[in-house]
């Protein structure tokens, strides 16, 4: 797993060269709008589920802006698990300038989280940029399953794996006059190896960073030998978190699912 121990070490010197006041007001949203930082269909998913006084989870929960906007349906409790130290301290504050206090936040690998967590959550969220970072998404989906209880429910708001074939502005592969281009292979099995890092800041030379291509049939066999059986599967033509240039022009782009278990 030296390839998550990289990662952590690179999201974490990501975090320490953000720009200015990246994510310090994200208190302020969550006071003033209901379900902040989650994109409109994943809002009207997340209405339809009674998560009135439930355990909620979210694996890779980066700085705890998404699972603090889901305290406005009532959650019980909350725990955000995620590997970079210095982004889940930042969760931690915006925790306190919000207000809420039943929302706790974890630094740990997700592969990783203690045993205690087993079969205590109703609802496990999975948000754009997670399953990326893990190679082998049955493990992923094993501790996902261990810690939902019997009948619990997994709401996963994704890249699309048909993007994965897309070239984006910034690669050499890009040509804006020829957007019909498939670049890459939607069955890649090569990791994607990155050093120019720029999210949260402007764009530098940074550590090294691993990512993984997975197909649909991957993500959803992975799920289904761990138990949990897909009952809401709906694709949309909107990025939601590499580039909007190809926003609209009828290519599957993200996809919420919903998957339960037992």
């Amino acid at each position: 797993m030296d390839y998550i121990k990289n990662n952590k070490a690179a999201w974490e010197e990501g975090f320490e060269n953000r720009t200015p006041c990246w994510g310090d007001e994200n208190h302020i949203k969550l006071k003033e709008e209901r379900l902040a930082f989650f994109y409109d269909d994943m809002k009207q998913e997340l209405e339809q589920i009674d998560f009135q006084g439930k355990a909620v989870t979210q694996f890779c929960c980066n700085n705890g802006r998404e699972l603090l906007s889901l305290m406005d349906l009532g959650v019980g409790r909350a725990v955000g698990f995620d590997i970079a130290e210095n982004i889940i301290a930042q969760a931690k504050e915006t925790a306190e300038k919000a207000g809420i206090d039943n929302c706790e936040f974890v630094s740990c690998n997700v592969l990783e989280i203690p045993e205690k967590y087993n079969n205590q959550f109703d609802v496990i969220i999975l948000t754009v940029g997670a399953i990326c970072w893990f190679e082998d998404l049955e493990v992923f989906f094993a501790k996902a399953s261990k810690c939902l209880k019997d009948n619990g429910l997994l709401i996963m708001n994704e890249i699309h794996p048909f993007e994965n074939m897309l070239p984006v502005p910034g690669e050499d592969e890009f040509d804006p006059n020829n957007m019909d281009r498939l670049a890459y292979s939607y069955f890649r099995r090569e990791p994607w190896l990155q050093t120019q890092m720029g999210y949260m800041s402007g764009e530098y030379e940074s550590k090294t960073f691993t990512s993984f291509s997975h197909t649909l049939s991957e993500i959803i066999n992975s799920l289904s030998v761990n138990g949990l059986k897909t009952i809401r599967f709906n694709e949309y033509d909107y990025d939601i978190g590499l580039s909007d240039v190809y926003d609209g022009m009828g290519c599957p782009l993200s996809f919420i699912l919903i998957a339960q278990k037992g």
